[in-house]
């Protein structure tokens, strides 16, 4: 397993479950030791905890930066570290390509490679199966093999999400299919979803491009349709309607599927595999029309903010929620840390709140960590943790406007005499 994080190292351990011998390959020498202590670095992950510490102890698992000793004599070898995007938005290969290279030249012959991260359509064979072929000297179909499977989980609920939802899986040609189908058919159990057009599984597609495809086709479908909803609940802002019943409304019979607007779209998935679709499409004008929506959403909440407090120079701002979505610690394309960089481009004194992180991470993301409720001028709500609601916010005395980026405490401000802002 070729990457431990928070995608990798449960798949790690629902392989080494299985009776498997599993070695992950990590970068990160805390990491490492954490999981060779069987310590769980993810406690947010539902079930990890107390499988890690058992195939730890039972000796499945283990981590190591040894890159020649993880592949040498592995029969499969599974990458699930994330491809990144450069600064225009591109997909960003060059981590990657030395990877793959380091990888094709301790491989031994009759391994299947099996790519989970997140590709442009065509980069499974036509880059990284043709750069390890050209390294090892062997021979697609014959003595190496390689497909594409597409993780389809979310973090904090991992395992019940390998479940859930049919494991695709596409090779470069079909002893490969055959041999990772058959592969994720032993490591894998699935939920009964009678309302599939087939039977829940691992289902096998035509090519390593198709499943390639099945990805991007569902992270865009999000962003395309969460994208079309911003756009919704701006306009009915502008004609005082509310979109949270148009939405309601519309969404009650079946040819509607309209999703929630929002302050931001983030994580590693929804921000970022777009630009892999368009990477390979550049005709894509609806896909590229609503990345830009989406992402300049944070910069219409200020906007809207400066008209009803004016000059936002030294006004004290809490944001409410660092994580880019409630229940998880992830930073990655974050919404309160593109509202961080603009509230202090216009001298704002930001603070942020969230219990799952600690005084010393919220200073060094860059927020003012201590906060004094009775000075806070202005609230951004930024992720729908439960934890909010129990927020008595008659305790902010100062605070001139509540700005609500999820619709979300809309109930609790009610008898409050605030400015209360959301969007639709």
């Amino acid at each position: 397993m070729i990457g431990l994080g928070k995608i990798g190292l449960p798949l790690a351990v629902q392989i080494a479950s299985k009776n498997f011998q599993v070695v992950g390959l990590e970068i990160n020498s805390n990491l490492i030791e954490q999981i060779n202590l069987g310590v769980c670095p993810y406690p947010e992950e539902l079930e990890l905890e107390e499988r890690l510490a058992k195939v730890i102890h039972n000796q499945q698992l283990i981590a190591t930066n040894d890159i020649e000793f993880a592949v040498k004599d592995s029969d499969v070898i599974l990458f699930a570290i994330p491809l990144l995007t450069n600064a225009l938005d591109e997909p960003d290969f060059e981590n990657y390509d030395h990877l793959i290279e380091s990888v094709a030249t301790s491989l031994s012959a009759n391994t299947l490679l099996l790519f989970e991260t997140t590709l442009p359509i065509g980069t499974t064979r036509n880059r990284f199966m043709k750069q390890v072929i050209s390294k090892s000297n062997l021979n697609p179909g014959e003595s190496i093999f390689g497909a594409f499977s597409p993780e389809r989980v979310t973090t904090g609920r991992v395992f019940s999400d390998l479940r859930k939802y049919p494991k695709v899986v596409g090779g470069i040609d079909s002893e490969s299919s055959r041999m990772a189908k058959e592969f994720y058919e032993q490591i894998l159990e699935f939920d009964s979803r009678p309302e599939l057009d087939r039977p829940n599984g691992v289902w096998e597609v035509e090519s390593c491009e198709t499943a390639e495809f099945v990805k991007l086709a569902e992270t865009t479908f999000r962003d395309v349709n969460i994208g079309l909803a911003n756009q919704f609940a701006i306009h009915a802002n502008h004609h005082g309607i509310s979109f949270e019943e148009v939405r309601l409304c519309a969404n009650s019979q079946p040819y509607s599927f309209l999703h929630e607007p929002g302050i931001a779209v983030g994580g590693h998935c929804i921000p970022v595999y777009p630009h892999f679709y368009t990477y390979t499409d550049k005709a894509a004008s609806i896909v590229l029309s609503a990345r830009e929506v989406n992402s300049k959403m944070p910069l219409f909440f200020i906007r809207e903010i400066e008209k009803r407090v004016g000059n936002l120079e030294g006004v004290k701002v809490l944001i409410m929620g660092i994580s880019y979505r409630e229940n998880v610690k992830e930073t990655a394309y974050s919404g309160s840390l593109t509202l961080l960089r603009i509230l202090k481009s216009k001298n704002a004194l930001v603070y942020a709140m969230d219990s799952k992180y600690d005084y010393e991470e919220i200073k060094k993301l860059g927020f003012h960590p201590e906060i004094d409720k009775s000075q806070i001028d202005l609230i951004i709500v930024q992720t729908s943790d439960l934890e909010f609601l129990e927020i008595d916010f008659k305790e902010f005395t100062r605070l001139k406007l509540l700005v609500d980026g999820r619709n979300f405490l809309k109930d609790v401000v009610l008898d409050l005499k605030i400015d209360y802002f959301s969007l639709g």
